[in-house]
């Protein structure tokens, strides 16, 4: 509209068409959903859960293709973690990092002797480098998921185990979480809300 009303100053047109048009009213007065101390240990449990249950159903196809004479899978035991999304979401929890940033975040971004995570101004919303410290819990989870995947400086930390390429989104994946932890109307960026509130 800006714009508009200078090329009507230098006489490029006659009238701004947007002249009438109102802006549109933003709300703010946003709703902050975080999680109550009930809804934290819910989400933690369904996370254990959800990692049990993988683990049951692996151990359970390994004997359904070994009975028919073909190669099993490596069992999941001893993992520390089944899959992405447990350190993922404690990641997030114990940083405030938003999803995209997670999704950014390379083993070089993370220094585990200073404790530290660095968010690049190149993948964060608002352009900037921050460093962010970690808590005790982030930094075991972060120190025992790199070791698990033995994951190089240039890696990505929390790579799809589909292409091994930037995650695209998680929907699928947290949607279950959330349903099993029983949690209505909460996104996974209100994990950044949680951990501001616990800052406060």
């Amino acid at each position: 509209k800006a714009m508009l009303n200078r090329a009507v100053d230098w006489d490029l047109l006659e009238k701004n068409p947007l002249e009438r048009v109102r802006p549109l009213k933003e709300d703010k007065n946003p709703i902050v959903r975080y999680l109550t101390v009930d809804e934290e240990l819910r989400l933690r449990n369904a996370l254990v859960d959800r990692q049990q249950h993988q683990i049951a159903e692996r151990d359970r196809h390994n004997k359904w293709l070994t009975e028919r004479g073909r190669d099993t899978f490596p069992t999941l035991f001893e993992c520390k973690y089944t899959d992405y999304l447990m350190p993922m979401v404690l990641t997030a929890l114990n940083t405030g990092m938003r999803r995209g940033e997670l999704f950014n975040l390379r083993v070089d971004d993370i220094n585990l002797k200073s404790k530290q995570v660095q968010v690049k101004g190149s993948g964060a919303k608002s352009g900037n480098t921050r460093y962010i410290p970690l808590t005790n819990e982030g930094l075991t989870t972060l120190r025992n998921w790199i070791k698990q995947n033995k994951l190089q400086e240039s890696n990505l930390v929390f790579p799809s185990p589909i292409t091994g390429k930037r995650f695209d989104n998680i929907k699928k994946s947290w949607a279950g979480l959330i349903d099993i932890a029983r949690i209505q109307n909460f996104r996974f960026h209100d994990l950044r809300h949680t951990y501001a509130s616990k800052l406060v």
